[in-house]
């Protein structure tokens, strides 16, 4: 499989990820992966790699006073929930 079509087939690995990707190209980029080994590899490491994510990651517990400091210091109060 020639590198270029990889690399655009790849450009849209993250719409076909989400499920978001168009009909036509999730068959081809699905037709594609069947016969590339190497972006097979490059699609299972980033499912992994989210997956391992969404498993690991916490809301970090910061106190509210620590919170309103940093939002008015970065000039973002119209941001805070209140």
């Amino acid at each position: 499989m020639e590198k270029h079509h990889c690399q655009n087939l790849l450009g849209s690995l993250s719409d076909f990820i989400d499920g978001s990707l168009s009909d036509d190209l999730c068959v081809e980029l699905e037709q594609h992966l069947a016969e590339c080994e190497n972006c097979r590899i490059v699609v299972d490491t980033l499912q992994k790699t989210i997956y391992l994510y969404h498993a690991t990651v916490t809301t970090p517990d910061v106190p509210s006073e620590v919170r309103e400091r940093l939002f008015h210091r970065l000039d973002l109060d119209d941001y805070l929930l209140k």
